[in-house]
């Protein structure tokens, strides 16, 4: 019986020498003449024990990591193929406490399955959503994922479901369905993960947007930094289209749904929809004035249904296994799952998707088991370059939208950069407003200039040069930029500045000049 090995094709495994490993492996089964195959899946997750080899023994699969291509002769010899002991041996992967404790909802096939075989997404409950749903009507469908009470997982945290109703009962002869995989914050990696490790479900939920809002034509706008997803992406869609799922006739229904991917040129301030779909139409990526919202009016000034990656992603387990099963999950109005994107100076960096609920302590002290440096935890932010910086005096904060509302942070897209006592809050305030400047789209007064300020007014203080006038300016220029700007990149860009001089406010209060001389 040919034993499957399965080497990861994920981004962050092939810049861990996930490649080189593959190769290594497969020169070994050549030389021995073995009878085995290497499946390239895609990422578990937990990344600090990438390149995570695993090979599939009586139905269970025993992990090898993190596997040099060096390290590879030895695994054989040792009786890779049988599972055996080695230094690097982990045992049965699904046993991980790190993956053990999770709840795999949107994830449960992503580093199990060849992400390009259709065969394999079946075998694991793939489709299941979308044949549900081609014999619903469009209404019943916008019903479920609304009583879901899935909320947009790029940011925002609208209402999936009223969005998807607005987009149904606008008038139109055209609609569309964009998917936002411009993954621009720091600390983020769940979009890449599902579009290189499971494309098809992002296919399937987007699918099923399509039936549910009458919407004919999808688009997938990745950012180009993500070439190995596009790829994936690319295949997917093509073989998707082949197999029937997408087309002129979805599964045989006779609606019609088909998909096109298209690659950004890098611009952050893209990841806002209407930037997104100004840029799609071919025109200057800045933001639109609103109303009309893109529901009523967006690509093509047609009503467009615009949701992130896991937005869309998360929609065949509740096609599948129902609105309330989802909704069993979390607290609050923060209801089902969220992948956390566990990263910066943390000792165990991965993706981590559970319910909705769990303290921020737990996350970075239990699950991201403390720094790496082994130094105490100063600062925690959430949500990305424009998220609020936590001290460790806001850890037992739930992870949930409301909460974190509540103490002027957001949860973004879920990204967790931790920081130890070394950092220099003042030194990131800055780096918030240097961002803003950089990637601000120019459109917005408040923007534009605010940003340019505050990176000169955060190097006064840092100098020294009227401290205490200086940090009421900055705190001045942060309140313009969050009531005055036109999207959330000026208009979040305050929280990170004002949280770390709320929290940090020693950080804040360099030497003066005149003092440092003397």
């Amino acid at each position: 019986m040919t034993v499957k090995i399965y080497v990861p094709r994920d981004a962050a495994a092939l810049s861990l020498g996930a490649e080189k490993v593959a190769k290594a492996v497969a020169q070994e089964i050549a030389s021995r003449g073995l009878d085995a195959q290497i499946v390239r899946n895609g990422s578990r997750g937990l990344f600090w024990l990438e390149p995570l080899v695993e090979v599939e023994v009586e139905g269970k699969r025993i992990g090898y990591g993190p596997v040099k291509a060096k390290d590879v002769p030895a695994l054989f010899e040792a009786g890779l193929l049988q599972g055996s002991e080695h230094p690097l041996c982990l045992g049965e992967v699904e046993s991980l406490p790190f993956l053990r404790e999770q709840t795999r909802l949107t994830f449960a096939r992503c580093g199990i399955t060849d992400p390009l075989s259709l065969t394999d997404y079946e075998a694991h409950g793939g489709l299941k959503g979308l044949h549900r749903a081609v014999s619903m009507a469009a209404a019943d469908i916008v019903k479920d994922v609304t009583e879901s009470g899935l909320r947009g997982r790029g940011g925002a945290g609208f209402p999936t479901g009223i969005k998807w109703k607005t987009v149904l009962d606008a008038p139109g002869n055209r609609k569309y369905i964009v998917c936002n995989a411009d993954e621009g914050d720091s600390g983020t990696f769940a979009d890449r993960m599902i579009m290189e490790g499971d494309p098809f479900v992002l296919i399937e939920g987007m699918a099923i947007a399509g039936l549910a809002t009458g919407a004919t034509k999808g688009f997938v706008y990745a950012r180009s930094e993500y070439p190995h997803a596009i790829a994936a992406m690319t295949q997917a869609v093509e073989i998707a289209r082949g197999a029937g799922i997408l087309g002129a006739s979805v599964l045989g229904s006779g609606k019609a749904f088909d998909i096109e991917i298209r690659t950004g040129a890098g611009a952050y301030v893209c990841g806002e929809e209407t930037a997104l779909l100004n840029s799609l139409e071919g025109k200057r990526g800045i933001v639109r004035a609103k109303p009309p919202l893109p529901a009523h009016k967006g690509l093509f000034d047609c009503p467009t249904v615009i949701n992130n990656v896991i937005s869309l992603a998360s929609v065949p387990v509740i096609m599948d296994k129902g609105a309330a099963f989802y909704r069993d999950f979390g607290m609050g109005r923060s209801r089902g799952t969220i992948p956390l994107q566990i990263a910066g100076n943390v000792k165990y960096g991965g993706l981590y998707e559970t319910a909705f609920g769990l303290s921020l302590g737990d996350i970075i002290d239990r699950i991201g088991g403390g720094t790496v440096t082994g130094r105490p935890v100063k600062a925690v932010q959430v949500g990305g370059p424009l998220g609020a910086y936590f001290p460790r005096a806001l850890f037992d904060t739930p992870f949930d939208y409301e909460s974190f509302a509540a103490k002027d942070g957001l949860i973004g897209h879920a990204g967790i950069v931790v920081f130890d006592d070394t950092a220099d809050m003042l030194k990131q305030a800055r780096f918030a407003m240097e961002f803003c400047a950089v990637e601000s789209c120019g459109k917005c007064t408040p923007c534009r200039i605010g940003s340019t300020r505050g990176v000169e007014t955060a190097d006064k203080i840092a100098q020294g040069i009227e401290p205490e006038k200086n940090r009421v300016l900055l705190a001045d220029l942060c309140n313009t930029m969050k009531f005055g700007s036109l999207c959330a990149l000026g208009g979040f860009t305050p929280y990170p500045v004002m949280s770390a001089m709320t929290h940090f406010p020693e950080d804040f209060s360099p030497v003066p000049l005149i003092e440092a001389a003397e």
